[in-house]
């Protein structure tokens, strides 16, 4: 099997065993050459890719029918995956956005130096930015050495996937690997905090 296909029907929901080696490296291939996964997260599934690469960003958002100027969310697996991002910040806003994390908070890091590519980041001039307590998702980033984009599984206007089989009847073949897993144990989708505000916009 190409581990650029998937073999969506093996996939099980309530599959919460550690990924094999195997997984990592076929998310890993996939990631870097350009795919487009869907991998459990903290409350629903979600849809990843590289967030340097202009072609799997577009993909991605082609398939959620979503438009480039929303933006979406980084997903990281550590403060030190992201360092770049707040070394550039007041130290007190450094702070404000690592005393939420590992977890399921979304802060809105100003990007001072315009380091995010403007397909990830939107019309906005902060970018969206988490660090994963989800045991996949950190493992995910770690083998990708990089964070991930991390959107909801679900076209526009439908609702996030939180079963496999949503996932295949939302997105079928179209797309590049399934990750296995079970998702986290909450119910709503992180909350999104402006570090410089402090206002909770989700």
């Amino acid at each position: 099997m190409d581990p650029g296909q998937g073999d969506v029907n093996s996939v099980t929901h309530c599959d919460s065993k550690p990924l094999s080696d195997w997984q990592l490296h076929c998310a890993r291939r996939t990631v870097l050459g350009g795919g487009v996964i869907a991998y459990p997260t903290e409350a629903v599934w979600g849809l990843g890719c590289d967030p340097w690469d202009r072609d799997a960003v577009a993909h991605l958002l082609e398939l959620k029918q979503r438009p480039v100027e929303k933006g979406v969310i980084l997903v990281a697996s550590s403060v030190e995956q992201i360092h770049f991002l707040l070394d550039p910040l007041p130290e007190s806003l450094r702070r404000e956005a690592e005393r939420h994390w590992p977890g399921p908070v979304t802060c809105l890091l100003p990007d001072v130096n315009r380091q995010i590519p403007e397909w990830v980041r939107g019309r906005h001039v902060s970018i969206a930015v988490r660090v994963s307590d989800h045991p996949v998702v950190r493992a995910l980033c770690e083998v990708a050495g990089m964070p991930l984009v991390s959107t909801s599984c679900n076209p526009a206007g439908r609702q996030p996937a939180r079963h496999i089989w949503q996932v295949r009847r939302y997105f079928d073949d179209r797309l590049d690997w399934i990750v296995p897993g079970a998702l986290g144990g909450n119910r709503k989708p992180s909350r999104i905090i402006d570090i410089v505000s402090g206002q909770q916009l989700r």
